[in-house]
């Protein structure tokens, strides 16, 4: 099974790329990019689902059965059902997160947009994920559209990741630099 090394941002660019393009030729770049959405979702918040993309053991058959129920189940558009089979026909399913986050970017820039990845230790309201969108296209420049992550590992506090730049306020992570200033006291 290929990793989520390098030659994995390439392949997720082409992918996506080319769904872009298919999905602006039919007119349905918002219903797609819901679509991923959700899937980006059931990515995070399942095991088994991330586990199933993921699996060198199963074959071609079973990811493209499997992939196929979970996208009739799910509801989503024609495009992206003949994209996840096409992606599952060609055994690259492990590297659709990629994929999701890749078409993401493209749109985003399209549009004349950032994206931002925010990761939070608790679920953040719309009020404020709208506050930090603001804050974040006063510091960009641009709009900016944000992409939410939860993890409570970090116990408190934001990781926000704008394009390279990252800015990490968590309580984990200041933790950790007390931790180590204070190793040098003593």
């Amino acid at each position: 099974m290929a990793s989520d090394g390098a030659g994995v941002g390439g392949l997720a660019a082409r992918y996506a790329s080319a769904l872009y393009d298919l999905a602006d030729e039919s007119g349905a770049l918002d219903t797609v990019a819901a679509d991923l959405s959700g899937l980006e979702s059931l990515i995070q918040e399942s095991t088994d689902f991330s586990r199933f993309i993921k699996s060198p053991v199963l074959t071609r058959d079973d990811q493209t059965k499997g992939i196929a129920a979970i996208a009739a189940k799910s509801g989503l558009s024609d495009i992206t059902v003949k994209f996840l089979g096409l992606v599952a026909g060609n055994r690259r399913l492990f590297a659709l997160p990629n994929m999701i986050r890749a078409y993401q970017e493209i749109l985003a820039a399209r549009r004349g947009q950032v994206t931002a990845e925010v990761t939070s230790a608790a679920e953040l309201s719309d009020g404020q994920s709208q506050l930090l969108a603001d804050a974040l296209k006063t510091a960009v420049g641009k709009s900016v559209a944000v992409t939410t992550k939860v993890d409570p590992t970090i116990l408190g506090g934001l990781v926000v990741r704008v394009g390279s730049r990252m800015v990490d306020s968590s309580l984990k992570s200041k933790l950790q630099r007390l931790k180590l200033s204070m190793k040098g006291v003593g």
